[in-house]
């Protein structure tokens, strides 16, 4: 069994994939509690002496120069979760859910929130049991998950519902048939589940690290269609480059050569024509403009999965100096719950993802124009008889339609919370989550690309293939024949995509290859 352990500094997004997908535990790391433990102490030292702090003793948003009796305050919580938990649409998949919870318990485990340490052990033993609260997809903007996180707060006392078994449950329901109970929340604790911004980074986090082996796909399913074309790889040349370093680009020129060593198209001499088409001649700008658009949002993400989202945060005295008295801190208004950044980056990405998609689906196109090609049109050995691959332009323009509808950006939309109080927000969940859509018609576009060149490489029949393209050439081939007659397309794509572009044995044999020096 495979565990994550959470201490709410040092979560990757593998350590997300693999208990998002692959089912692994989490546990706390040792200091995690003790220092929940002191933050807690705080909170209940500006309780008794009734300070004025913004969610604890008072209310929220417009309502937060309230002074709540100290008798409400558990009910407070309470109320909180149940008057927020808004959100519409269908349920967000278990993977997701999964995402989330790992995201807001890390970002509870570096401190700062001041919830009850019990609350924190209970929703590790929700992950760790699999009861997965049912969260609908629509209601955040951006000002932390207010509204799709007060889901999680529901099943945490007991109410709303769960996923458990295959089964969905009433909350309290699945909590009893997993072994657990329902929690008892304190002031401030409705507060903390509702906080911070965890499925826009949980989501995030899968979404980068899917954008990451797509990005490396779309330079093996590029070298394989360099293969086909015979294509001009001088553009590549590191000197050349050189001469404006523009972001990414080196990296995604160097890694095209590796996968191209061991064939012809290394030395420039073999090409078929001087200058080729600007999809083929300038993937390396193209997919190094993706390189960076990634660098940009792991900077931003990266502080989101492993930071402090709420607000008020909690400051300890001397941190957990065991000879400072419990108690001793502060409670200090914050703005780390806000997500400009990450909302940009979001943006920044579906873009270059864009472009990724727009060449991909040129290139493919290339391919089938013999007096571009040099190939027979639309890659059918009978000629114009036979429709060949022509149809398939249609779906590749399907999909580049879609994957461009969905990058419009989503971090300027007008858009105000609590009156006069809560007049900005980033939408940066709805950023993470087009994306995911937007990185499976990628795959898609990519398949329909692999497709298409594995039929040039066929018919160009060079007499040695790079690495990269002959292990990817092979892999099509197993599962998808060479073209002769009309057939229909579309299946042979999903095979590619699914079986071959998402094969976890693939990726990591070309990302191998891709790795390779020249």
């Amino acid at each position: 069994m495979t565990w994550v352990v959470v201490d709410g500094r040092t979560l990757s997004y593998g350590d997300v994939v693999a208990v998002a997908h692959h089912g692994a535990q989490v546990a706390l790391a040792d200091g995690v509690l003790p220092h929940l433990v002191r933050e807690r102490a705080v909170v209940d030292d500006v309780v008794d002496r009734q300070v004025p702090t913004y969610g604890l003793t008072t209310g929220l948003g417009a309502r937060s120069s309230y002074a709540l009796p100290r008798t409400e305050l558990d009910a407070f919580s309470v109320r909180t979760v149940r008057g927020r938990a808004n959100a519409v649409g269908d349920p967000l998949p278990a993977p997701v859910v999964r995402a989330a919870l790992l995201a807001r318990i890390n970002g509870l485990a570096g401190g700062g929130s001041g919830v009850r340490p019990e609350i924190v052990r209970l929703l590790v033993d929700l992950l760790n049991a699999r009861v997965h609260p049912v969260i609908p997809e629509v209601g955040s903007i951006g000002a932390s998950d207010l509204c799709q996180m007060a889901h999680v707060g529901l099943v945490v006392i007991g109410e709303g519902g769960a996923e458990w078994a295959g089964e969905v449950l009433d909350g309290a329901t699945a909590l009893r048939r997993a072994g657990l109970a329902s929690a008892r929340l304190g002031p401030k604790d409705g507060h903390v589940l509702c906080s911070a911004s965890p499925l826009a980074a949980g989501i995030g986090a899968l979404a980068l690290h899917e954008a990451c082996a797509l990005l490396a796909l779309a330079q093996a399913v590029t070298a394989l269609t360099y293969e086909g074309f015979r294509a001009n790889t001088s553009p590549l040349d590191a000197r050349v480059l050189a001469l404006r370093p523009a972001p990414g680009q080196s990296r995604a020129a160097s890694e095209l050569l590796a996968l191209l060593t061991g064939g012809e198209l290394t030395d420039p001499h073999n090409a078929r024509r001087v200058q080729d088409p600007v999809s083929l001649r300038c993937a390396a700008q193209v997919h190094g403009a993706g390189y960076a658009a990634l660098e940009f949002a792991d900077a931003a993400l990266a502080p989101e999965l492993n930071g402090c989202g709420d607000n008020p945060v909690v400051l300890t005295s001397a941190g957990d100096d065991p000879e400072v008295p419990g108690g001793a801190g502060d409670i200090v208004s914050s703005g780390n719950f806000h997500t400009p950044a990450l909302a940009l980056a979001f943006d920044t990405l579906a873009l270059a993802l864009t472009q990724t998609a727009a060449v991909s689906a040129e290139r493919m196109r290339r391919l089938l124009d013999p007096a571009v090609s040099g190939l027979p049109a639309n890659l059918s050995p009978y000629g114009p008889e036979r429709s060949g691959f022509a149809p398939l332009v249609k779906t590749a323009q399907a999909l580049v339609a879609e994957i461009r509808m969905l990058s419009a950006p989503v971090c300027v939309d007008p858009r105000q919370g609590a009156d006069a109080v809560e007049d900005d927000s980033t939408n940066a969940a709805l950023g993470a989550r087009r994306l995911t859509t937007m990185l499976g018609r990628l795959r898609q576009l990519l398949a329909v690309e692999a497709v298409v060149a594995a039929q040039a490489v066929d018919l160009a029949a060079p007499a040695a293939l790079g690495r990269g393209p002959e292990f990817l050439h092979r892999a099509i081939r197993k599962l998808v024949p060479t073209l002769n007659d009309d057939r229909p397309h579309g299946v042979d794509v999903e095979t590619v995509s699914r079986d071959i572009l998402g094969s976890d044995d693939v990726r990591s044999t070309l990302n191998a290859l891709a790795g390779e020096a020249t």
